[in-house]
């Protein structure tokens, strides 16, 4: 006796084509991860040991980049090497990626966590902490548990040659400001992701004003919007944590200030971007 399944099925003449991907049948195969256009681009100059590396970054293998940075630095290859042209070229084919939308959220945090396990590993082999472009100083701001969107910021600002100081979460104003008298950060970053918390920026640029600092500060959030951060002195309204590490050229390179930035957002991350149209 036929099953219910089976019944159902003799309704259509050749079923199994139902079981058949429309972009498989029409587009081909989806693409792996290291044969995207981009990430061949972002890769090419890799070879052996870098590009195993690369690799293991991209598909976010914290253990096999452990382990195959140990074998490379045992081999001989300079660690510095390896963080500039294997791991962090890795961790650009992720951005890539996840600006795309082929990879998303997860995916980065896998992906960062490996980098940064292989960095500590070639700093260890230096005895010392690899040189960076720059210190950033981030938080999310005095009252505000969530931390996501910070942490995303830390993680693009480490693989793009940066030294964030993470302040961590919900973080006293003071705090703030202490650390940017302390560490003389390119810029800093405040993420915000509640309206009764995104006041914050205002009273850390009130704060520094009072202490004769003028350090641009990178303000976002879920709640936040431009219009609200622009009111305020020294800050200017962040859309996407994957533009940072560009906001930070553009200060440390080009000599940027924050109104710069407020005029020039668009053109400087080098994308359309609504809130700056």
């Amino acid at each position: 006796m036929a099953s219910p399944l089976e019944k159902y099925y003799e309704k259509f003449e050749d079923y199994e084509k139902i079981a058949i991907r429309y972009n498989v049948k029409i587009e081909g195969p989806a693409l792996k991860p290291e044969d995207d256009p981009e990430v061949v681009e972002i890769l090419a100059a890799a070879e052996g040991d870098k590009k195993t590396l690369a690799l293991d970054v991209l598909y976010g293998d914290k253990d096999k980049t452990d382990s195959d940075v140990a074998e490379a630095l045992d081999a001989g290859n300079d660690p510095i090497d390896l963080i500039n042209n294997a791991l962090m070229k890795g961790m650009d084919a992720v951005s890539a990626l996840y600006t795309k939308g082929e990879y998303f959220l997860p995916d980065l945090m896998l992906a960062g966590d490996a980098m940064m396990s292989g960095v500590a590993l070639c700093e260890a082999k230096l005895g010392h902490k690899a040189d960076s472009k720059a210190k950033v100083v981030c938080c999310a701001v005095q009252g505000d548990p969530h931390d996501i969107g910070k942490n995303l910021i830390v993680m693009f600002l480490n693989a793009n040659g940066y030294e964030p100081i993470d302040l961590g979460r919900d973080v006293p104003h003071e705090t703030v400001v202490a650390a940017l008298k302390e560490n003389e950060p390119a810029m800093a970053t405040a993420t915000a992701l509640m309206t009764t918390t995104m006041t914050g920026f205002g009273k850390i640029a009130a704060l520094m004003e009072e202490e004769g600092l003028d350090i641009p500060i990178g303000c976002g959030g879920g709640a936040v919007r431009r219009d609200f951060v622009e009111e305020t002195p020294h800050c200017f309204y962040g859309v996407e944590a994957y533009h940072t590490p560009k906001l930070a050229d553009a200060i440390v390179d080009d000599g940027k200030t924050w109104e710069d930035i407020r005029k020039e957002y668009a053109a400087i991350v080098g994308e359309y971007v609504a809130a700056y149209s």
